[in-house]
């Protein structure tokens, strides 16, 4: 990890907004998090908290209409992406950023070769020529353990599994070395063991490039194995954000610890899994306090009332709990 303390990429108050036909939500509401060169930040929550939403707006990719940033900063290496302008931003996209999607059939075109979109961005962006960019394209599918790269370049993503074309996407991600990488669910839809492959490729590409990854999952076991930081999401909203070891070892907000009691127990011992209570809110009708309250065994009336903000209750350790002392008892 990088010993240098300034992040690499900062985001501050970030609110992402949808228009809908009924209301305005909030996808990402006040998100603030941090990932320095060289650091895995893991992104956690389920369905629908705004972990996607959160990836395309470092970026910029939300669709404009109905999605809008209303507010705050995305500081990559001290500049503020939302502040660049549309041709400024290809260039960062194309070169520094780079994003490895859900679904890799529908990050790839069906009708053309694999080699050819792969090269395409080291044409437009590094001004390869078409010789050079498949020789790079080749050797880029040789380094995700592609075989016989050679002559799978010229095959089209219908001829490939799910694993291998994650591994494509993951291929172009990685044209040209970015210093940071999103990778937005990389494992979904893949075997047990196809998933350990990809995450040991990415970690074994972030070694050696010494890059920054923001890695989206809802596995808590896959971010356990692979993270240094984790930032817990629900209802748009960051809950709690700690070092992995401290977020596993102390959970401090209700909603980390309903993820924590959801997971099976591989060893055997627990009797049944104990469900996290009722059902996400509706993002139209949010209360002004904590959106966790009405599932939360711990909230008292002024959680629902009470506006929220991560506050730090132990070094590089934050949570957005009015009550993190409960937490603490009901644990001892």
């Amino acid at each position: 990890m990088n010993s240098n303390n300034n992040p690499l990429l900062e985001v501050r108050g970030l609110v992402t907004e949808f228009s809908l036909e009924h209301g305005v939500i909030a996808a990402n509401a006040d998100v603030h998090i941090r990932v320095r060169a060289g650091e895995t930040l893991g992104i956690v929550g389920e369905s629908g908290s705004g972990k996607s939403v959160l990836c395309r707006a470092i970026l910029r990719l939300i669709p404009s209409p109905p999605g809008l940033i209303s507010a705050g900063e995305v500081l990559f290496d001290g500049t503020d992406l939302l502040a660049l302008s549309e041709a400024e931003m290809r260039r960062v996209r194309g070169t520094r950023i780079k994003m490895v999607f859900q679904n890799p059939m529908t990050s790839l075109n069906p009708v053309r070769r694999i080699g050819d979109q792969i090269t395409e961005g080291l044409s437009v962006h590094y001004g390869m020529g078409k010789a050079e960019a498949r020789a790079e394209g080749v050797e880029l599918l040789r380094r995700v353990g592609i075989p016989s790269p050679e002559t799978r370049v010229r095959e089209y993503p219908h001829q490939w599994s799910g694993g291998m074309l994650q591994r494509a996407v993951i291929a172009m991600a990685m044209a040209g070395e970015p210093q940071l990488l999103l990778a937005d669910e990389p494992t979904t839809a893949l075997d047990v063991t196809i998933q350990d492959q990809i995450l040991a490729l990415l970690l074994e590409l972030q070694e050696r490039t010494h890059m920054a990854m923001l890695l989206v999952s809802h596995d808590l076991a896959v971010v356990a194995e692979t993270c240094d930081q984790v930032a817990v999401m629900y209802a748009g909203r960051i809950m709690e954000s700690a070092s992995t070891k401290a977020l596993f070892e102390a959970p401090m907000h209700p909603y980390t610890v309903g993820l924590m009691n959801s997971i099976p127990d591989m060893a055997g011992t627990a009797a049944r899994l104990v469900p996290i209570p009722g059902q996400p809110p509706d993002l139209l009708h949010l209360a002004p306090g904590c959106p966790f309250a009405p599932r939360c065994v711990h909230a008292s009336p002024d959680c629902a009332e009470t506006p929220i903000a991560l506050s730090e209750i132990a070094p590089g350790h934050h949570t957005a709990c009015l009550h993190p002392e409960r937490i603490s008892a009901g644990a001892s």
